[in-house]
């Protein structure tokens, strides 16, 4: 039996990546933004790109799920399998498009696409009926950490907050690499 999903916790969760975002941008440097993540090959400003982009990728999500979620299940294992096998081309996609993406929705446009992007998704999960969010499919394992072999829409619409808060931990910006934070030693 599936645990029901707790809606308001998971709007609560928007809101807080959405102030979190906010804030980042508010309190980053130019240099800052700039600079190499940690853990990945995307600048800051590309990484919090990608982490809105994840909430965007729900919206598509949503109805794949629904459309899948009614197919018989060998289709549903079939088009996960395919998608697996694509891995290496989406790979590329994903870090190009992120490159891109912040050029496009750069800091002065992100904190209100998530802004947009969660008021979209917290209006459709409350509109969801416990069983529309039971509805699953086979998701593609090897496209993301956060990606399991069978995905209800609930889980979906809980993805991106996983996504947001584990590439937040990769951002650098709260001092200069290489540079360190301790006091110097007095001799």
């Amino acid at each position: 039996m599936t645990v029901p999903l707790d809606r308001e916790a998971v709007v609560a969760e928007y809101r807080r990546n959405c102030a979190e975002l906010e804030s980042t941008l508010a309190g980053i440097s130019s240099e800052a933004l700039h600079r190499r993540s940690a853990g990945t090959r995307w600048t800051n400003e590309e990484l919090l790109y990608h982490m809105v982009f994840g909430y965007v990728v729900v919206l598509a999500l949503l109805p794949l799920v629904r459309t899948f979620g009614r197919l018989p299940v060998p289709v549903n294992r079939a088009f996960a399998r395919l998608l697996n096998a694509g891995t290496g081309p989406f790979d590329v996609v994903n870090y190009w498009g992120s490159r891109g993406g912040a050029r496009i929705v750069n800091r002065r446009r992100m904190a209100g696409t998530l802004r947009r992007v969660t008021s979209a998704l917290e209006r459709r999960l409350l509109r969801e009926t416990e069983s529309g969010l039971a509805r699953r499919m086979y998701f593609p394992t090897r496209w993301d950490p956060f990606f399991t072999e069978i995905m209800t829409l609930a889980d979906v619409y809980a993805y991106p907050v996983a996504h947001f808060d584990f590439h937040a931990a990769q951002l650098s910006v709260e001092a200069d690499p290489g540079r360190s934070t301790e006091p110097p030693k007095v001799k």
